[in-house]
């Protein structure tokens, strides 16, 4: 599809499609075996800066999630309909945008920092500007930040991992892609 570029650890990233294994919110794979990372260009351009803000730090980013297919969207709304967390799929996600991208950051031996929850830990401690959190914490997490606003993308209150274009909305939604594809849903 050539509204989406692949992303890859060229890019200077780690990818780890969550979705593509048994570890989030729904408790199984939810993309296929081979599906690829992969944004539009502007938010794959804003990735880059955000990978070479951290390498700079010593510290490297790690890719959760990219673009959805709006067939995923689907089964994680279908799984947690709360649009704190989850966009509702008949209104379309901004990673089925393929704009919005969920990330972490990793030491340079590959351990993940102390983010304080997991990825896809859809509670209030998972939400920005926590102030019952540990020091490190509250540190990774504005570091995090940081790298990601400098880098062009915006945050939202409630997920201290996701990241998209501050106008996301302008994008269209997209179909689903040959890099990323779902398994059936029935």
């Amino acid at each position: 599809m050539t509204d989406l570029i692949e992303i890859t650890p060229a890019d200077g990233v780690q990818v780890s499609l969550v979705y593509a294994t048994p570890d989030n919110l729904v408790g199984r794979p939810v993309y296929a075996p081979g599906a690829r990372c992969a944004l539009r260009p502007p938010a794959a351009d804003c990735l880059r800066r955000a990978a070479s803000a951290a390498h700079r730090a010593g510290l490297m980013l790690v890719v959760y999630d990219a673009y959805r297919p709006a067939a995923a969207q689907a089964v994680f709304w279908s799984a947690l309909p709360d649009p704190r967390y989850v966009a509702d799929a008949a209104q379309g996600s901004n990673h089925t945008r393929g704009v919005a991208v969920d990330v972490a950051l990793l030491e340079a031996t590959g351990q993940p920092l102390d983010m304080g929850t997991d990825f896809d830990d859809m509670r209030d401690q998972s939400h920005h500007d926590r102030d019952d959190l540990p020091p490190e914490v509250q540190r990774n997490r504005h570091l995090l930040l940081g790298i990601m606003l400098q880098a062009g993308f915006h945050s939202i209150p409630t997920e201290w991992w996701h990241y998209e274009l501050p106008n996301a909305q302008e994008y269209a939604l997209l179909p689903e892609s040959d890099m990323v594809r779902v398994y059936q849903t029935h």
